[in-house]
């Protein structure tokens, strides 16, 4: 199975500028992922030579067209397709990429949390989880705290994305019951659907 698939229509156009350049016959098609903007890996396609490539450097032919993905990001792209799209708006070429971006929430502890329950885990969500799910352009704000369980909501990138339940099981919830013995549950009160209005609120005293 190859690393990447390219349509009919993407291969032809690549071809075109390919055949376009100096020394066409040395110029690869590089697809490398350049980072993350709300949940989705961004790329830069481009026509670089191929002996450029590393010795780890994964490179395939597609009808006499060579293509080259970085050693680090193989596995980020394993299985995508390139597309061509004529729209005015967004058109050229197209990634579809069946992988998405885990955030890394690094696991903290409670050594430097100070002051009650919520605003320890306040603190656990400014130094640890927002730095992290920034990079994925998105956020998370404590509501509230009520018994052993905390309530978050996720905007930005997390906000309507089908991977913030994975985030905030894998990552917000552990990094939050770790640091905060206090703490056993943390619940998602965000409106995914309607993006303003939560489902919860805390409860007045």
């Amino acid at each position: 199975m190859p690393l990447i698939e390219l349509t009919e229509r993407a291969l032809e156009k690549v071809q075109g500028f390919r055949a376009g350049v100096e020394d066409p016959d040395a110029q690869a098609m590089w697809v490398e992922v350049t980072g993350v903007h709300r949940g989705e890996f961004t790329y830069d396609l481009s026509l670089k030579p191929l002996a450029a490539a590393g010795d780890g450097d994964a490179v395939e032919q597609v009808d006499g067209l060579p293509i080259v993905v970085p050693a680090t990001d193989s596995e980020a792209v394993r299985g995508a397709r390139i597309d061509w799209s004529d729209d005015l708006m967004s058109g050229g070429l197209v990634v579809s990429n069946p992988n998405k971006p885990s955030p890394v929430v690094e696991t903290p502890t409670a050594e430097g949390l100070e002051g009650g329950v919520a605003e320890r885990v306040a603190q656990v969500l400014e130094r640890h989880i927002n730095p992290a799910i920034a990079m994925h352009g998105g956020m998370a704000q404590l509501v509230g705290v009520e018994g052993d369980t905390a309530y978050v909501r996720l905007g930005g990138g997390c906000q309507g994305c089908g991977m913030a339940g994975v985030t905030l099981d894998q990552g917000i919830e552990s990094a939050i019951v770790g640091a905060v013995p206090e703490v056993s549950r943390v619940v998602d009160v965000t409106d995914h659907g309607a993006g303003e209005n939560p489902y919860y609120e805390p409860a007045t005293t």
